[in-house]
C-alpha cells in the first residue's frame, strides 16, 4: 500500500508542484487585497460618515450573508450574460478577496475600537487632524492587534481556494482531481492532497505565529 502513495508522489509530483503554487498565490493575492480593502472599510465604519458607512456595512453583510461558492458561480458563470467574461482563475480570486475583504473589514474594526478613545482625543489636543491621528497613533495599533485574526483569515483561505476547482482553475484540488481521475485512486490521491494541505496549513501557522510575537505590542502578548 505504502508503494502505491510513493508512486503517485514520485510520478505526480510535478502536477501537485504547480497545484500548491497556484494555491499559495491565489492566498497570498486574496490576503493582500483583502487586508488592503478590509481595512479601508473597517476606518470607514469607524470613522466615515453615515451614508459610506451604510454602504460598507451593505456589502460586507452581503458578502458574509451568501455561500462563496454561489459569489464564484455568478462570477464566472453569470457575467458572461452581461458581457464580462472572466478566467477561472479571475472568478476564483475575485471571491476570494471580496469575502477576505468583508471578514477582514470586521476583524479590523474589532481591533481599532479596542483601542482608548482618549488616544484620539489626545492627539487631536495635540494639533494632529484626524487623517493624521488615525495614520500615526490608531492604524498603527490597530494593525498589531488584528495580526491573530489575520493569521486565522489567511490560514481559512488557503483551504478555501480549493473551491477553485469547481470552476476549473489549475489549483491543488483541480491537480489532484485530474491525477485521481487518471489512475481511478481516489482515495489515496485525495489524502496526499489533503496531507499537503496539513503540512503548509501547520507550516505557515508557525510562521504567523512567530511573526505575531515579534509585532506584539509590549504588555499586550497573549499569555501561551
Amino acid at each position: 500500500m505504502m508503494q502505491v502513495y510513493i508512486d503517485i508522489i514520485v510520478n505526480q509530483w510535478p502536477k501537485l508542484l504547480h497545484g500548491l503554487g497556484l494555491t499559495l498565490l491565489m492566498a497570498a493575492i486574496a490576503m493582500l487585497f483583502g487586508t488592503i480593502i478590509g481595512t479601508i472599510f473597517a476606518f470607514i465604519k469607524v470613522y466615515g460618515k453615515k451614508f459610506p458607512a451604510a454602504i460598507v456595512t451593505g456589502f460586507i453583510e452581503i458578502i458574509r450573508g451568501t455561500p462563496m461558492l454561489v459569489q464564484i458561480f455568478i462570477f464566472y458563470f453569470g457575467l458572461p450574460i452581461y458581457g464580462i467574461k472572466m478566467t477561472p482563475f479571475g472568478a476564483a480570486i475575485l471571491g476570494f478577496i471580496i469575502n477576505s475583504a468583508a471578514y477582514q473589514a470586521e476583524y479590523t474594526r474589532g481591533a481599532i475600537q479596542s483601542i482608548e478613545e482618549q488616544q484620539m482625543v489626545a492627539a487631536r489636543s495635540l494639533g494632529m487632524t484626524q487623517r493624521e491621528a488615525i495614520w500615526n497613533i490608531i492604524l498603527p495599533q490597530a494593525v498589531r492587534r488584528a495580526i491573530p485574526a489575520w493569521t486565522n483569515e489567511f490560514i481559512y483561505l488557503l483551504k478555501y481556494t480549493s473551491l477553485a476547482y469547481i470552476v476549473g482553475a489549475q489549483e491543488l484540488m483541480e491537480a489532484g482531481k485530474v491525477i485521481a481521475s487518471r489512475n481511478f485512486l481516489f482515495f489515496e490521491v485525495y489524502l496526499i492532497v489533503a496531507l499537503i494541505y496539513l503540512a503548509v496549513v501547520l507550516i505557515m501557522t508557525w510562521l504567523l505565529n512567530r511573526l505575531e510575537k515579534k509585532l506584539a505590542i509590549p504588555g499586550l502578548e497573549t499569555v501561551r
